[in-house]
C-alpha cells in the first residue's frame, strides 16, 4: 500500500527554508472534539510517529517514507490515544502520534532519526518536512500542557489536539508558538555574524533571541543585537520566517541597519562576534573560505538571510 502523502505540483520554491512547505489544511476552526479518533478510523489515514525529537522513517527503494497506516503504527506501539490531527491533504487525513517502542528496537527497515539531521541531510521533501514541523510542535505542546495552568488539574485533549480542556475549572488552553527574532545587522559592505560554542567548527551565523512580552519584533531585534554584540541597530526590515519545532518556536528573520560598529560581545553566550565583508561571506556561502569558515546549512533561515544580503550587493 502507498503510504505517501503527495505534495502539490509547483511547490519547489518552498525548499529554500526548511519546515516551510506544509500543504496540510489544518481545518482548526471546524474540528469536533473527537476529530482525531474519527480520522484514525478512516482507512486512508496516515500517521507520523515521533518520540524524543526523532521521527520514524521507513527505508524505501528511493529515499525514506515518513507516513504509516494506523495498522503499521499500532505494530510500532504508537500511542494512538494521544494522536493529534494535523489536518487533511486533498487525499487523506494526516496525524502525528508518539510511539512507545525503544528506537533501538525498531524493525531493521525503520529508523528513528532526529529532526535536525532530517532537515540538514535533506531526507524529506518540503511538504513532508513542513508537516513534520507541525506534528512535532503540536505533540510537544500537548505533552507539556497536561495540567491546567489555572487550577493544576489534569487536562483533556480536545479538537484533535488543538485544544486542551480542564474539566475542573472549565478553562480551555490553546497551542502557543514562541516567537524568536533572528537578525543580520548590516553596515555598508559588512554584516555582523556570531559564533556560539555549540556550533559546528568554523560556523558563523545570525544573532537570535526570544521576543519578550510587550516587545515588538523591531524592539527585540535591537535589544538582542545590542545585548549580544554591543552594536546598536536602527531601521529593521522583515525578511522571512521559519517554523522551528524545537519544541514550538517561530523564527522571524530580519535585517537591521547598524548605527554603530564597535563590537563588545557577550562572551558568556558567544565564542566570537565580528564584522564580515560581503566578499568573505560569499566565499563562506560557497564553501571556499580560506580558513574553512562557513555559515549554517541549506534550509536554515539564517543561511537564507545571510545569502539574501550577500547576493544583493
Amino acid at each position: 500500500m502507498d503510504t505517501s502523502v503527495k505534495p502539490r505540483a509547483g511547490d519547489a520554491a518552498l525548499d529554500a527554508i526548511a519546515f516551510t512547505g506544509n500543504i496540510i489544511d489544518p481545518q482548526s476552526e471546524n474540528r469536533a472534539d473527537d476529530a482525531a479518533a474519527r480520522a484514525l478510523g478512516e482507512p486512508e489515514a496516515r500517521l507520523m510517529l515521533i518520540r524524543d525529537g526523532r521521527l520514524c522513517l521507513k527505508m524505501q527503494e528511493k529515499g525514506f517514507g515518513a507516513y504509516f497506516t494506523a495498522g503499521d503504527a499500532t505494530a510500532l506501539r504508537a500511542m494512538l490515544a494521544e494522536a493529534v490531527l494535523l489536518g487533511r491533504t486533498p487525499e487523506v487525513p494526516v496525524l502525528a502520534a508518539p510511539f512507545n517502542l525503544d528506537p533501538e528496537a525498531l524493525p531493521a527497515d525503520i529508523k528513528a532519526i532526529d529532526l535536525r539531521s532530517i532537515y540538514v541531510q535533506g531526507l524529506l521533501d518540503p511538504a513532508t518536512l513542513g508537516a513534520l514541523a507541525q506534528g512535532a510542535a503540536l505533540l510537544a505542546w500537548n505533552a507539556n500542557h497536561r495540567f491546567c495552568g489555572k487550577c493544576g488539574r489534569e487536562t483533556e485533549m480536545r479538537a484533535g489536539g488543538y485544544r486542551r480542556h480542564c474539566t475542573d475549572c472549565e478553562r480551555d488552553h490553546f497551542p502557543r508558538t514562541d516567537p524568536v527574532a533572528i537578525m543580520l545587522a548590516v553596515r555598508g559592505e559588512k554584516c555582523l555574524l556570531g559564533r556560539s560554542p555549540h556550533f559546528a567548527p568554523g560556523i558563523y551565523s545570525c544573532l537570535a533571541g526570544f521576543i519578550e512580552p510587550g516587545e515588538t519584533i523591531e524592539q527585540a531585534v535591537r535589544r538582542e543585537t545590542f545585548e549580544e554584540s554591543g552594536v546598536k541597530v536602527g531601521k529593521v526590515t522583515y525578511l522571512a520566517s521559519q517554523p522551528w519545532p524545537f519544541p514550538y518556536s517561530l523564527m522571524i528573520g530580519c535585517v537591521g541597519e547598524a548605527e554603530t560598529e564597535k563590537v563588545d560581545a557577550d562572551m558568556a553566550e558567544l565564542e566570537d562576534c565580528r564584522w564580515f565583508p560581503r566578499e568573505e561571506v560569499r566565499s563562506m556561502l560557497a564553501g571556499a573560505h580560506s580558513d574553512g569558515l562557513g555559515v549554517p546549512p541549506r534550509g536554515a533561515i539564517a543561511r537564507h538571510i545571510i545569502a539574501s544580503w550577500a547576493e544583493d550587493g
